[in-house]
């Protein structure tokens, strides 16, 4: 193999490193680490968040081990225990670098990803994470350090050729898709691309078990700015009535199913004849009002759960969505709260609620 690094081996540099590494849409990294500040503070870890705008990722630093769990976070993707770094890594020889550190960990590991960020420059490493991951678990098995009754899962973070972070995530925890992405594929004569949002919405707010009792054929939901129909979409296919809200047209074949009924009419104002399973809402409009909107239906008893989306301003992200939390909170008492910046959203927050007084039972992650 050609040798194409100018850094000798000699001046590799490795460390251990302990603290969270948290993965998140380029751009948003600001977000990410207040956020990681906030549950530092609230689970009285001390540390302090570093990052790079553009780098897709977040790391706090911390003294001791920090477990954050994957489904407490807003902007992260996927949260990690890091337990080292690597740089100046020679090109030749990557395995050698990393299999000290990983071996120092002491643990056996069930899978091992190889990773980079979702940014441009993270793209382009995409080709050398495929080769490196084969290696790599080759060479834990020759160290018997495979074990498929592990809980813990080996994350390598490559971010530049020489570089890279080590950490370590349970498999309970942790986001189950590579990058924290979920790879859904556009359905065939779904209406638009928006149908993605609520797919991914479903997979990632909700559990198996949720989505096998909350999603049966035969229940009943309404959409509000529904048109042409892409979340109207997904909650057909699942064989679920649904009135959608919108003054715009919708789908012709969508509303050849015989399972939606459009109203043109303001969402804003439209109340349902009676309670509905679900509430759904992708309107653009300011997140606040919409916050609002989604607190007087789960406390008027219009819909027993909603899903919905809180479209972010360019600035103070973090303190809106804050704010329209505690206008849920103030209407709804404890509501429960579950929310992502999915990978299908851009400069929005994707967001599960439910009214807690009306029987739905607690987070389980």
């Amino acid at each position: 193999m050609k040798r194409t690094d100018t850094a000798p081996q000699q001046n590799l540099h490795a460390e251990a490193a302990t603290g969270v590494l948290a993965y998140c849409r380029p751009g948003f990294e600001g977000e990410c680490a207040q956020e990681l500040g906030a549950w530092a503070i609230a689970h009285d870890v001390s540390g302090y968040a570093r990052t790079e705008r553009g780098s897709g990722f977040v790391e706090l630093a911390t003294t001791d081990r920090a477990d954050a769990r994957w489904h407490e976070l807003i902007f992260a993707r996927q949260a990690l225990a890091m337990i080292g770094r690597v740089a100046r890594m020679s090109r030749e020889d990557r395995l050698g670098a990393l299999l000290p550190i990983i071996e120092g960990a002491g643990a056996r590991w069930c899978d091992a990803w190889i990773e980079s960020p979702d940014s441009d420059e993270g793209r382009e490493l995409a080709p050398l994470c495929r080769a490196l991951n084969s290696a790599l678990i080759a060479a834990l098995k020759r160290r018997q350090l495979i074990d498929a009754a592990s809980r813990e899962r080996l994350h390598v973070y490559l971010t530049a050729p020489d570089a890279a972070i080590v950490a370590r995530a349970d498999v309970a925890s942790s986001a189950p898709w590579p990058g924290g992405i979920p790879r859904l594929k556009f359905p065939r004569g779904a209406p638009s691309r928006s149908t993605l949002k609520l797919e991914e919405a479903f997979l990632v707010l909700l559990d198996d078990d949720e989505r096998g009792t909350w999603l049966k054929p035969g229940m009943s939901a309404v959409d509000l700015g529904a048109a042409p129909g892409g979340w109207t979409w997904q909650l057909v296919r699942r064989s679920i009535r649904t009135i959608a809200i919108d003054n715009g047209p919708m789908d012709a074949a969508l509303m050849e199913s015989g399972l939606v009924e459009h109203r043109r009419a303001d969402g804003f104002r439209f109340q349902p004849p009676k309670t509905v399973d679900w509430l759904v809402c992708d309107m653009v409009e300011q997140p606040r009002r919409i916050a609002e909107l989604v607190a007087r239906w789960l406390g008027e008893r219009w819909c027993r759960r909603a899903v919905f989306n809180l479209k972010l301003p360019m600035k103070k992200r973090w303190d809106e969505v804050q704010l329209c939390f505690s206008i849920l909170r103030d209407a709804l008492g404890a509501p429960e709260l579950r929310a992502k910046q999915l990978f299908h959203d851009r400069e929005e927050i994707t967001v599960f609620a439910t009214d807690r007084r009306s029987g739905e039972r607690r987070n389980p992650f």
